[in-house]
């Protein structure tokens, strides 16, 4: 049975063996840098089987105007079992309906954020970081 908990504390090696057992593309080695995306992020909703993180949604919000969905890591021996759309309805739970839910894909996974509610938008621009 997969628990849900809203800004339950983790450590950078556990986000971190989320990242590398999900196959999403973060910087899984460097636990500093990892430390402050936890510690910078007022809404992290995880999922548990018993004692181990077994997904992550973690967002930078105003939970007024906008959030933005930075990661959406399921371990990937869980995935396809509804967790990352759980993770994703918890937290438009958290922001609210005044709220818009924004991310990013990766290449990957762009058929699955359409089938859970996401629409594409042609209209967003970034800056890529150097690393």
């Amino acid at each position: 049975m997969i628990i849900y908990k809203e800004n339950q504390p983790i450590f950078p090696e556990q986000l971190a063996e989320v990242f590398f057992q999900s196959t999403i593309k973060r910087p899984y080695t460097d636990l500093t840098r990892l430390k402050k995306m936890i510690e910078a992020s007022p809404l992290l909703i995880t999922a548990w089987d018993d004692e181990k993180l077994v997904g992550v949604a973690r967002s930078l919000t105003d939970f007024s105007y906008c959030c933005y969905l930075s990661d959406l890591a399921v371990r990937e021996d869980y995935q396809r079992k509804g967790i990352g759309e759980e993770l994703i309805k918890r937290t438009k739970e958290a922001i609210g309906p005044t709220c818009s839910l924004v991310l990013l894909s990766a290449p990957d996974a762009l058929d699955y954020y359409p089938k859970v509610g996401f629409k594409k938008a042609d209209h967003a621009f970034f800056i890529q970081r150097d690393m």
